[in-house]
């Protein structure tokens, strides 16, 4: 199994370690980079592509409803990791097996919350509108490490090494929430939140 790595930091800000790079080599330890620290090479915003930028070698939204779509390859079986610090009232989350889309919340793949504080009762570490998670180690204002996993049907979210979800899609699900195989996306929610 491929690992795909991303460190994510601020706001949610997603940054890797000072000498990665983007490649679809796997490094020593097996991860493949999806950013290069510097540039949003390799992504596409949705609505609103000028909400996404890169500061001090994060990529930071703001603004209204955006998303930023990995348009590398798709990805079916991974581990995905990022680290992650979020402000109070923050909402986000990071999309898998979704597509890119030109507007509106993304309609295929789950979405994996980020939401320490804001309003919205689902935390961080649920999927988004399938297993709803109402507590969550995170915490805002420090780094906590947000690892995702698909194997199979099988999906564990892990954070700082704890598994708060492991759920098992049942056969024969329809729609588009389900897995089968596609990009990742990361979701700047609201003109509140800092992504």
């Amino acid at each position: 199994m491929r690992k795909t790595f991303i460190i994510v930091a601020g706001a949610l800000f997603l940054v890797l370690s000072i000498n990665a790079i983007m490649a679809e080599q796997p490094d020593s330890e097996g991860w493949i980079s999806l950013f290069d620290g510097k540039t949003l090479k390799g992504w596409k915003a949705s609505e609103r592509p000028e909400n996404w930028t890169v500061v001090d070698g994060v990529i930071q939204g703001q603004g209204a409803r955006s998303h930023l779509f990995y348009m590398g390859r798709d990805f079916k079986n991974f581990d995905f990791k990022a680290d992650v610090k979020t402000r109070k009232g923050t909402n986000s989350g990071i999309y898998f097996h979704t597509k890119y889309q030109d507007g509106g919340w993304p309609t295929q793949g789950y979405e994996c919350q980020v939401n320490v504080t804001q309003r919205d009762p689902v935390k961080t570490g649920s999927l988004y509108n399938v297993v709803k998670l109402y507590e969550t180690p995170a915490k805002d204002d420090e780094w906590w490490t947000q690892q995702i996993t698909v194997k199979g049907k099988n999906i564990q979210v892990r954070i700082n090494g704890k598994i708060v979800l492991d759920y098992t899609e049942p056969e024969g699900v329809q729609g588009p929430i389900r897995l089968s195989e596609g990009t990742f996306a990361f979701q700047q929610h609201d003109p509140g939140s800092l992504v």
